[in-house]
């Protein structure tokens, strides 16, 4: 598959055209994890400022994961017998995965946002392997995923699970751990030796000391511990206090403020734009795009609603080289199907969907490094493209043998009610072909191959022709034949193969 260099050439000038197929298509894909035809339908004619707006606000205001009933869990409220504690922490490890899938599905920019920050605010799950931990680590990501970055930065080191996974457990005053402070200034906030030394996290380290009481170690939340903190006075970005933890954040956002910003937009950027964010020049436009973001992200005292605001209401962002450029991660391959058919599902196909992502390459609440997942071209190789396929196949059959009526329905919405019950094959392939990739098959022969795919072999040619009358039948019609569930099927299998399918 070519790798799409970036050349798009437009500004962060407000879109206001209106929303045309193609375009609503786009939003919905970057901004959640697609959407059903009535949906993006919907949208075609609104202009992006007022629906990005609606679609922000209605994030904003989306409840999180309620608390699971073990939330608040300790030791002491597991069997005394390891293996049943361990069976007790699976299952309900399982249930969150559950509920955080159905939230991916239902909550669009809220939870596509705090999957975003689950691969930059990394942690891994088999670190601290503690159900507790991961409910309240999600519940910071989704309740700060459109909030304060400030805010956010400073909450989630103070997570359980960030704090067994980079060591802040461990950090005591008179023997300081530095894993956590490297990591906070190298991929939480200002990338990789952009403006701070090693002097720097050395004396980070000890204000970030005395996280360190574990209680009955397991799953008991950790707490500040005064005697195990560092006092000495520490000279962190050429301030000299005797800084603490909160101290960190405050020297670190008002001394590295411009670093922060253009970090953190660069990264929203390459997620939802494109993943080339120098150019193609080396260059170009987009680092003109990522400091207009980030003066927003700054002048704003470090909110992000307001990025996401200016970024997906803009001509750069619905400019035509933008579309379709941004290979699918595994959760998108699985996710997207979902929403765009709008078939039926229950919480049994959405912790098969979890699963198989990790079959792909990308394991929830699992990223392989503290760097996170690499994204974009890492999804396609030998072994994920073959996974790929194989998989999205299995789905498309067990969607078809619990309900085939479900794919002339799919069908029916996507050619619209004008051609519910049209006889015209094209018209159908055609709109399918556009609801599943971005921006169509590359080539005319493609899309030939996807018509051959629809009519299936035991359907002769003639049968498509309104002249076509044996034994007194009409010809073939959407509504009425028996076989589109059928050509449906087929056309959604040879299309999940198709290199356009792949892309966002």
């Amino acid at each position: 598959m070519e790798y799409f260099i970036n050349c798009n050439s437009s500004t962060l000038a407000p879109y206001n055209t209106p929303l045309d197929e193609l375009r609503a298509a786009h939003l919905y894909r970057r901004l959640g994890f697609s959407a059903s035809v009535d949906t993006i339908n919907a949208a075609v004619g609104q202009s992006a400022s007022a629906l990005v707006d609606s679609l922000v606000n209605q994030a904003i205001s989306t409840p999180v994961i309620p608390a699971p009933a073990w939330a608040d869990w300790t030791e002491a409220n597991y069997p005394a017998d390891d293996d049943l504690a361990g069976q007790m922490r699976r299952a309900q490890i399982e249930e969150f995965k559950t509920a955080y899938g159905n939230a991916l599905l239902d909550n669009g920019l809220l939870d596509r946002l705090s999957f975003f920050w689950s691969n930059h605010f990394v942690t891994q799950l088999e670190t601290y392997n503690c159900p507790q931990f991961l409910y309240y680590y999600i519940n910071c990501l989704q309740r700060n995923a459109l909030g304060n970055f400030k805010t956010f930065t400073s909450e989630i080191g103070l997570t359980s699970a960030m704090l067994y996974y980079l060591d802040g457990v461990r950090n005591r005053g008179n023997n300081p751990n530095e894993n956590y402070a490297r990591e906070l200034y190298e991929l939480f906030t200002l990338g990789e030796g952009n403006n701070y030394t090693e002097q720097d996290i050395i004396e980070t380290a000890k204000a970030l000391s005395g996280y360190t009481e574990r209680g009955d170690e397991g799953c008991t939340q950790v707490t500040f511990d005064l005697t195990e903190f560092n006092t000495d006075n520490k000279t962190i970005f050429g301030q000299t206090g005797n800084w603490g933890y909160d101290d960190v954040i405050d020297v670190l956002f008002n001394q590295r403020p411009n670093e922060i910003g253009w970090f953190i937009c660069k990264k929203l950027y390459e997620f939802f734009v494109h993943p080339d964010s120098t150019g193609d020049d080396g260059n170009g436009i987009a680092p003109q795009i990522i400091d207009g973001l980030a003066q927003t992200f700054i002048s704003n005292n470090f909110d992000i609603a307001p990025v996401i605001r200016q970024l997906f209401k803009s001509q750069h962002f619905f400019d035509e080289t933008a579309i379709g450029v941004i290979i699918k991660s595994p959760a998108d391959i699985y996710f997207n199907f979902i929403k765009e058919t709008n078939f039926a599902y229950d919480d049994m196909d959405v912790i098969n969907l979890v699963d198989s992502c990790s079959l792909i390459g990308q394991t929830f609440f699992q990223p392989p490094e503290v760097e996170g997942w690499q994204r974009d071209r890492t999804w396609i190789n030998t072994n994920f493209i073959i996974g790929r396929w194989l998989t999205m196949e299995v789905y498309i059959d067990r969607f078809f043998q619990n309900d085939p009526e479900q794919f002339r329905t799919l069908a029916m919405d996507a050619v619209g009610p004008a051609d519910s019950n049209t006889s015209n094959p094209e018209i159908v392939v055609r709109a399918l072909v556009d609801k599943f990739t971005p921006k169509g098959l590359l080539t005319d022969a493609d899309f030939e191959r996807a018509m051959d795919a629809f009519k299936i072999d035991d359907v002769p040619e003639e049968y498509y022709s309104p002249d076509y009358t044996p034994g007194g039948t009409g010809e073939w019609m959407l509504q009425l034949s028996a076989e589109p569930p059928t050509q449906v099927y087929i056309l959604l299998r040879h299309l999940s193969r198709e290199p356009e399918f792949q892309l966002k």
